[in-house]
């Protein structure tokens, strides 16, 4: 999918800045058996299941790419109720929440406009804003979450007094220009870690050293002083995070009673597990070797699949894999 290659690709450079591609546990030689014999009966085979079930990135292994707003600088100084409002939306947003936004649009065929004034409602967001006023310009990236959040946006706005719109410009190369001049469009619901180094480096050049982490506060502050060189403000980043996140069968959770990366690799120590997910992934420091680094966990196989698309989610759901690269917003995570 169009919208998912959106997040993988500057991830992955953002990280490749950070550590070297380094051994990895490649294709079948990840799973070698260590200390601590595992249970009889608790195999991590992959388990068929229709419901996929992110388990948490608790020691932060992926860049933090909570949604955020970011806005031009002069607009924000002009009007002051314009970050706080969308603050608004931050304060109020989650994963969950985009889950199930994306499969609204993407599954139930529901249109972004309708998804969005509906969050909107259901959130009551919009009293107590600040009252602004003039025009407002949200941009919006062709992809449904991206075209979801700037509705959201603009009907927050539009709650706030000011006159808003959604312009759809495209890629982050085409918008992040015409946010800086300020024109076309003044505001955009962006992705932390993402646009951290996409700014780093306009700023330090293509090899600036990277800035994002998994840290979220760390993130921004490293940022606004980068941003500000551009004639940019952040706003305060949501708990929402479209990011790469790994999943298993509900079914394979329940079983090992697992719900975190960790216990996984606690649960996980015969090298039963199987892997699936982008054919870079043996060698990328967010995927399996990341995975094996950060948490210990031990891999018997791995398949080559997509980064996060319908093979890889087909892979977990049919048994094919244990565990598979998706991304945390997806709206194939929504609960059936």
């Amino acid at each position: 999918m169009k919208a998912r290659i959106r997040i993988v690709a500057p991830l992955a450079l953002a990280l490749l800045a950070t550590a070297a591609c380094g051994q990895s546990g490649s294709s079948g030689t990840g799973g070698s058996s260590s200390s601590g014999a595992q249970a009889a009966g608790s195999s991590c085979a992959p388990v068929k299941g229709d419901q996929l079930v992110v388990l948490k990135d608790d020691k932060a292994l992926q860049n933090a790419d909570n949604v955020v707003a970011v806005a031009n600088a002069a607009a924000a100084q002009k009007n002051p109720a314009l970050l706080p409002a969308l603050d608004a939306v931050s304060k109020a947003l989650t994963t969950d929440d985009l889950v199930t936004m994306n499969n609204a649009v993407d599954v139930q065929r529901k249109s972004a406009t309708d998804v969005a004034s509906a969050w909107v409602k259901d959130h009551s967001v919009t009293g107590g804003l600040a009252k602004g006023s003039g025009a407002i310009s949200v941009g919006g990236a062709n992809f449904t979450e991206s075209t979801v959040l700037a509705n959201i946006y603009a009907d927050v706005l539009k709650a706030a007094g000011f006159d808003a719109t959604v312009k759809q410009v495209g890629s982050r190369d085409l918008y992040l220009p015409a946010l800086e001049k300020g024109a076309e469009i003044q505001a955009f619901p962006e992705y932390l870690a993402t646009v951290t180094e996409a700014i780093n480096k306009q700023v330090n050049g293509p090899n600036a050293t990277a800035v994002a982490s998994g840290d979220v506060q760390a993130t921004l502050t490293a940022v606004k002083p980068l941003a500000q060189k551009k004639g940019l403000t952040f706003g305060t980043p949501s708990d929402a995070a479209d990011e790469n996140a790994f999943a298993v069968t509900q079914t394979l959770a329940d079983k090992l009673k697992v719900t975190t990366l960790s216990e996984l690799a606690d649960a996980c120590k015969d090298g039963s597990l199987v892997l699936g997910g982008p054919p870079e992934c043996p060698t990328r420091p967010f995927c399996q070797p990341g995975l094996e680094k950060t948490y210990g966990l031990k891999f018997g196989n791995f398949t080559a699949l997509d980064a996060g698309g319908p093979l890889t989610k087909a892979g977990i759901q049919q048994g094919k894999v244990s565990i598979g690269l998706v991304f945390s917003s997806d709206g194939a995570l929504a609960k059936k």
